[in-house]
């Protein structure tokens, strides 16, 4: 039997190589004879860099860039040949706050501007960003100006608050930063920016926005994507990365799922080939798992080479019906399999041991 083994992390607890480990741990203990093919993958968000450079070598190039309140932090930038690849959570990502120390609406996203321009440096024609993950919402103003762009009347990297009072936008050293290089935006959703549906909307509220500020958060964008380009704003990847996309799309850049980025660089639809399992996760598998999201991505690429596709996920939030939708046979949970004190406690025990219970239906 064949088995490829193509998770997310687990965020908060695995990374992607960490998760593929224990999953292939649990499912040789019921099934010692089955070939498991570890395939981790990413869709933009945290581990972007490290998958990739697990897949295709290359060169890292260490740097220190601000983090979302303008403390050093260190990132790396992955160059194979002349292609970089670098990856919005490193410099500005949730994790590297303490939920009750973080402060979204003065998060500026300059360090990821400042990564750009490091990967510029180091020779690189071809940029992919891999964004998601970010606590910050500020519409990207503060890349545009880690890459030389100016604000009139406010800041642009002072974060979304820091934009009131914004009357103009000046682009052009920023267009000048990145003139003859290819710019590609590897998301993990498709959000516009603004409104009902948009970043601050639908993702401000795990960054720490309250409801009062997402409404004045959202206008404080408005105003910066009527003095840039308002009809980027509608475009899909826009809203990725607290607004990030916005800012990489008004510099030109192409949109792509980031799954389908890392899926190609690992050569997923080869590792499908003469499969008979697919097994993909994350740590929450939900409906939004649609909007570009590894196990949706997974799924497709199962469905395309005809092999069944599972996932296994720190928690289940979606019925059967749903969970079809998206390409998905069936999924099961940690927590409804060990409790949840034990599934944040010993993550890669306790998806070890789910691995090996449903190997008892699935590893025939």
């Amino acid at each position: 039997m064949r088995v490829v083994i193509a998770p997310d992390k687990f965020a908060g607890t695995l990374s992607a190589v960490e998760a593929a480990r224990a999953i292939a741990t649990g499912w040789s203990r019921r099934v010692p004879d089955a070939e498991l093919v570890e395939v981790p993958l990413s869709d933009g968000g945290p581990g972007f860099v490290d998958v990739l450079h697990a897949a295709l070598g290359g060169e890292l190039i260490a740097v220190t860039v601000p983090d979302p309140y303008g403390e050093p932090v260190p990132a790396t930038v992955l160059l194979v040949g002349t292609t970089a690849y670098v990856e919005t959570a490193q410099a500005v990502g949730l994790h590297l706050t303490p939920a009750e120390q973080r402060r979204p609406t003065v998060g500026s996203s300059r360090g990821v501007g400042e990564l750009i321009a490091a990967a510029v440096d180091a020779g690189a024609t071809r940029v992919l960003i891999g964004a998601g993950g970010t606590a910050t919402n500020d519409g990207g103003a503060g890349l545009l100006a880690g890459l030389g762009a100016t604000g009139a009347g406010a800041p642009l990297d002072a974060g979304p608050y820091g934009l009131d009072g914004l009357t103009a936008v000046d682009l052009g050293p920023a267009h000048a930063a990145v003139e003859d290089v290819e710019l590609v935006l590897a998301s993990d959703v498709d959000t516009q920016l603004l409104g009902l549906i948009g970043a601050t909307k639908t993702y401000g509220p795990q960054k720490g926005l309250t409801e009062d500020e997402l409404l004045l958060v959202d206008r404080h964008l408005q105003t910066f994507a009527e003095l840039t380009d308002r009809k980027v704003a509608t475009v899909k990847g826009a809203g990725a990365a607290g607004g990030i996309g916005f800012a990489l799309l008004l510099l030109g850049a192409e949109r792509v799922p980031g799954v389908d980025v890392v899926a190609g660089a690992v050569d997923l639809a080869g590792a499908l080939v003469g499969a008979d399992l697919v097994i993909t996760g994350e740590g929450a598998f939900d409906f939004s798992s649609r909007s570009g999201k590894v196990p949706y991505g997974v799924a497709q690429s199962a469905t395309a080479a005809l092999v069944p596709c599972i996932a296994l996920a720190g928690q289940v939030l979606v019925g059967s019906r749903e969970m079809r939708a998206l390409g998905i046979e069936a999924a099961y949970s940690i927590v409804d399999r060990v409790g949840e004190e034990r599934a944040f406690a010993a993550p890669a025990e306790s998806l070890a041991d789910l691995a090996e219970r449903v190997a008892r239906t699935w590893g025939r």
